[in-house]
C-alpha cells in the first residue's frame, strides 16, 4: 500500500474513532447529527476495505476462476449470469425492506446511543459477514436454500429442522411484509401509482437489456432513472387529481388481492423480466433518497434532540415494552443483523452472480448500505423533540386518545410538548393529526422532511417531503416481498424434491407453479385474514416477527460455522461464532421474557392470565367478551410459536456443535458437499 493510501486509511480511522467518542461520551448537550454521518461512513468504509477483503481471501478464498451456478446452470430463467452492478441493485433492493427505516425509529425510545452502536458494530462483525459467508455457501453449492445446506452439511435433523424452521418464518416474514405494503398503500394514489408504474418501466428494462443491447446497462440505468423520476412526479399529480386519483385509490382487502396476484406472477416469470430490473430500479430511488438525506444533514446540521438514552432503558417504554437488553437488538435486526437476509442469499443472488469475487461487493457491501440507511432512519428520530416523537410513535392505549390527555401523559415523563405544537406540526404535513401514528413510518417520515426543509431553508414543502417519505418506505417494501415469494417456492421445490425428483428442478414449469401457489396461498391467507380481521391472520403472529428474524439469522449463522469447519477454517470460526453467540443470549432472551415474563405488557401467558381473569372478573363489556377470547387465543398461539421456534432453534445449534465436536477432534472426517468445479469461461 504507498504511503498516501496508508495516511488516508489512519486519517479516517481517527476521524470515526473521534466521531464515535463524541457519540458515545456526550451527554448535557445535544450534539450534532453530522458525528452519526460521519462515524458511519468511516466505520463501513474500513470495515469494507479490511475486514471483508480479510475474509473474502483469508478465510472464504474466493476464486474468481471457479464458474457460479449462474453460469453453470444457466437456464434463461432462474439462473441467469447477471451484470455485478444489476444483482447489487437487486440485492440491496431485496434486503432493504421496511426493518432498516422502522426498527431504529421504534428502538428510538431507549436513545440513539444504544441502537446507533448496534447498528454501526453489529452491521460491519455481524450483519455484513452473515450475508457475505452465506451468500459464498449457497453460491458453491449451486445456489441451494438454508435447509437443503443444513441437510447436506450438518445432517438430516439438522436439515429437517432447519426446513420447518425457515420455511415456517418465511410464511410469517411474507405475510407480515405484506401487511405493511398493505398498510402504507392503502388510500394513497400517489403511492400506488408510482409502485405500478415500476412494472412496465422495470420489463422495458429486462428486454433492452435481454435482447437490445445487453452490453447497454448503462443506457438502460438512464433510461430508468428518467422514468422511474418522472413516476414520482406523475403519482404526486395523480394524487391531486379528481378524476384520476379515484383509480389509484383502494381498499385494504383491494389491494391485498393485487398483491398476492402481483406475487404469483413475480414468482414465476424468469428474473430478468420483472424481479431482477424492478429490483434494480428501486435501489435508485432507495440510494439516491438515503444520499440526498445524508447531503441534507450536511447542509442542515441539526442536533440530535432526543437523549442518548431515556427512561425507558429498564423496560417500561410506551412504544413496546421491554428493558434494552434484549428487545433493542431484536427491534433492531435489518441494518444489523437479519435472518430474512439469509434466504435472499441463498434464493435469487447466488443464481445471478457471474463471479464468485462478486459476492464480497454484493454480500458485504449490500448489507453496509442497509446499514447506513438504518443510521439515516436513527437520525431522522432524533432530530425530533423528545415529546414529538413520543406522541407520533406512542399508542393510544399507553399515553390516550384525546390531545390533551397525551400531551399531559408525555410531558409527565419529562418530555414536554404541547396539542397546539401537534396540531401545526400535523398541518403542515398535510395531516389531521400526528397523535398515535404508531409503526415507525410516519415519524421517519416526519424527521426526513424536518431534515429536507431546514437543507433548503424553506418549510412551505414539508408536506410534499412528508408524503414523499410515506411513499419512498413502500417502494423499499415491495421488492422484499416479491423476491421473498420466490426464495419461498424455491425452499419449497427442494423439499417437495425429495419426494420426486422432478418437483426438485427450478426449470421444469410445473413445479415452478405448484410450489409458487403453495408457497403464496401460504402466506396469502395469514395476509388477508389480517386485512379483513384486526385480530386475525398475520395480526396474531405479528409480535413475533423481531423474534422469528433472529432466530433465522441463528440458524443461518449455524450452518456457516460448521462450513467453515468443514473448510478447515476451524481457527477462523469465531467470526461468524461471536455473533451466533450474541445472537442467541439475545433471541433466547428475548423467547422467555415474551413467553414467561410476569408483566402483561410483556409476557404473553401473563396477558392472557391477566385478560382471563378480567373475564372472570365481569370486567370486560359484553360488546368485548368475543374480542378478549379471541386476544386470550393470540396469546397462547404466540406463546406456542415462539416456543417452537426457540425448540428448533436449541436443536439445530445442538446438532451443529455435536457436529462441529466430531470434526475438530478428528473423529469424523469431513466432507464437503461442493458443486464440481469448473473453470469460469465469463470475462469481466
Amino acid at each position: 500500500m504507498q504511503i498516501q493510501k496508508k495516511i488516508g486509511w489512519v486519517l479516517i480511522a481517527a476521524i470515526g474513532s473521534v466521531s464515535l467518542g463524541v457519540i458515545a461520551v456526550s451527554r448535557g448537550e445535544p450534539i450534532n447529527a453530522v458525528w452519526l454521518l460521519a462515524a458511519a461512513a468511516c466505520v463501513y468504509a474500513l470495515g469494507y476495505r479490511f475486514y471483508s477483503r480479510w475474509v473474502a481471501y483469508r478465510i472464504l478464498e474466493l476464486d474468481e476462476n471457479r464458474a457460479t451456478p449462474a453460469e453453470r446452470l444457466d437456464d434463461g430463467r432462474d439462473f441467469v449470469p447477471t451484470n455485478k452492478w444489476i444483482v447489487f441493485g437487486h440485492h440491496f433492493s431485496a434486503i432493504a425492506g421496511p426493518g432498516p427505516l422502522v426498527g431504529p425509529v421504534l428502538a428510538a425510545q431507549f436513545g440513539y446511543l444504544p441502537g446507533t452502536l448496534w447498528i454501526l458494530i453489529g452491521g460491519v462483525l455481524g450483519g455484513a459477514v452473515h450475508d457475505f459467508v452465506t451468500l459464498f455457501c449457497s453460491v458453491r453449492r449451486d445456489g441451494k436454500s438454508l435447509g437443503q445446506m443444513a441437510k447436506e452439511e450438518i445432517s438430516d435433523l439438522g436439515g429437517f429442522a432447519a426446513f420447518v424452521g425457515v420455511l415456517v418464518i418465511a410464511i410469517i416474514l411474507i405475510a407480515v411484509i405484506g401487511l405493511v405494503v398493505v398498510n402504507a398503500l392503502k388510500s394513497s394514489p400517489w403511492g400506488v401509482f408510482t409502485i405500478a408504474m415500476t412494472i412496465p418501466i422495470a420489463i422495458l428494462m429486462g428486454l433492452y437489456v435481454r435482447y437490445l443491447r445487453p452490453s447497454g446497462v448503462m443506457e438502460s440505468s438512464l433510461l430508468g432513472f428518467v422514468l422511474v423520476a418522472a413516476a414520482v412526479m406523475g403519482g404526486k399529480y395523480v394524487a391531486e387529481s379528481p378524476s384520476l386519483a379515484p383509480c389509484f385509490n383502494f381498499s385494504a382487502p383491494t389491494l391485498a388481492w393485487l398483491i398476492i396476484i402481483y406475487g404469483f406472477v413475480a414468482s414465476v416469470l424468469p428474473i430478468w423480466v420483472l424481479l431482477v430490473p424492478r429490483g434494480y430500479l428501486s435501489t435508485f430511488v432507495k440510494i439516491g433518497t438515503i444520499l440526498a438525506l445524508a447531503v441534507g444533514i450536511l447542509a442542515a446540521r441539526p442536533s440530535l434532540l432526543l437523549p442518548p438514552l431515556t427512561r425507558f432503558t429498564d423496560g417500561r417504554g410506551p412504544i413496546f415494552a421491554g428493558k434494552v437488553f434484549p428487545f433493542c437488538f431484536i427491534t433492531i435486526a435489518c441494518g444489523a443483523i437479519s435472518g430474512f437476509h439469509s434466504l435472499i442469499c441463498c434464493g435469487t443472488t447466488p443464481k445471478m452472480l457471474g463471479k464468485e469475487t462478486q459476492a464480497r461487493m454484493i454480500g458485504y457491501g449490500g448489507m453496509l448500505m442497509e446499514s447506513f440507511v438504518a443510521v439515516m432512519a436513527m437520525v431522522t428520530a432524533s432530530v425530533l423533540h423528545p415529546g414529538v416523537y413520543f406522541a407520533i410513535n406512542s399508542p393510544a392505549g399507553v399515553v390516550g386518545a384525546l390531545p390533551e390527555k397525551a400531551v399531559a401523559t408525555i410531558s409527565s415523563w419529562g418530555f414536554p410538548v404541547a396539542a397546539q405544537q401537534m396540531a401545526v406540526l400535523a398541518q403542515r404535513m398535510g395531516e389531521h393529526t400526528l397523535f398515535n401514528r404508531t409503526g415507525g413510518v410516519p415519524s421517519f417520515a416526519v424527521g426526513m422532511a424536518d431534515i429536507f426543509s431546514s437543507a433548503l431553508g424553506s418549510s412551505t414543502l414539508m408536506g410534499l417531503w412528508y408524503h414523499f417519505a410515506i411513499m419512498f418506505e413502500a417502494l423499499f417494501i415491495l421488492t422484499l416481498l416479491d423476491t421473498g415469494i420466490r426464495v419461498g417456492r424455491f425452499m419449497l421445490q427442494d423439499l417437495l424434491g425429495h419426494f420426486w425428483k422432478p418437483m426438485g428442478r427450478t426449470s421444469w414449469y410445473p413445479s415452478v407453479f405448484f410450489s409458487s401457489a403453495l408457497i403464496v396461498a401460504a402466506w396469502a391467507y395469514f395476509l388477508y385474514q389480517g386485512v379483513v380481521d384486526p385480530l386475525g391472520g398475520i395480526n396474531s403472529l405479528w409480535p413475533l416477527f423481531g423474534i422469528a428474524n433472529q432466530a433465522l439469522a441463528a440458524i443461518s449463522l449455524c450452518v456457516g460455522t460448521t462450513i467453515l469447519i468443514k473448510m478447515r477454517k476451524a481457527r477462523w470460526c469465531w467470526v461468524t461464532l461471536t455473533t451466533l453467540a450474541w445472537l442467541l443470549a439475545v433471541t433466547l432472551t428475548a423467547s422467555v421474557e415474551k413467553i414467561w415474563h410476569p408483566d402483561p405488557r410483556l409476557g404473553f401467558l401473563a396477558h392472557a392470565r391477566y385478560l382471563t381473569g378480567q373475564l372472570a372478573a365481569g370486567a370486560i363489556e359484553a360488546g368485548k367478551v368475543a374480542e378478549t377470547h379471541r386476544l386470550i387465543f393470540n396469546d397462547r398461539l404466540d406463546a406456542s410459536v415462539t416456543a417452537g421456534l426457540m425448540l428448533l432453534t436449541i436443536v439445530i445449534l445442538v446438532e451443529s456443535g455435536r457436529h462441529w465436536w466430531l470434526f475438530i477432534s478428528g473423529k469424523v472426517e469431513p466432507v464437503l458437499k461442493e458443486a464440481p468445479v469448473e473453470l469460469s469461461r465469463i470475462v469481466e
